[in-house]
C-alpha cells in the first residue's frame, strides 16, 4: 500500500468585500469563534464557522500576517482556507 505524505501547507484566501488581506500559502491560520480560539493546520478536517470580533493570524513560511475583524466566516476543505470578513 502506498502512503501519501500529508500536505504541509494551506492555501489561504482572506478577504473583505473591498479588500484582500492575504492570498497564498500558509502554515497555520488562527482565529476565534463563540467557543474560543482555534488553529487551522494542514490536514484539518472540513470545517465551517462564524468568527467573532478579534485578531486573525496567518503564519507563512517567512512572516505572520495579522489583522482585526468585526465579523466573518471561515471554511476549510482539502487544505484550502477561505475567510470572508467585515461584511
Amino acid at each position: 500500500m502506498t502512503k501519501i505524505a500529508p500536505n504541509t501547507e494551506l492555501t489561504v484566501d482572506a478577504r473583505a468585500p473591498f479588500k484582500i488581506y492575504y492570498q497564498g500559502k500558509a502554515r497555520v491560520v488562527s482565529a476565534a469563534n463563540s467557543v474560543g480560539n482555534f488553529d487551522i493546520l494542514p490536514g484539518h478536517s472540513d470545517f465551517f464557522s462564524v468568527m467573532i470580533p478579534g485578531e486573525i493570524n496567518i503564519e507563512t513560511e517567512k512572516d505572520v500576517i495579522n489583522f482585526y475583524i468585526s465579523n466573518g466566516v471561515i471554511t476549510v476543505r482539502n487544505d484550502e482556507v477561505q475567510l470572508f470578513v467585515n461584511m
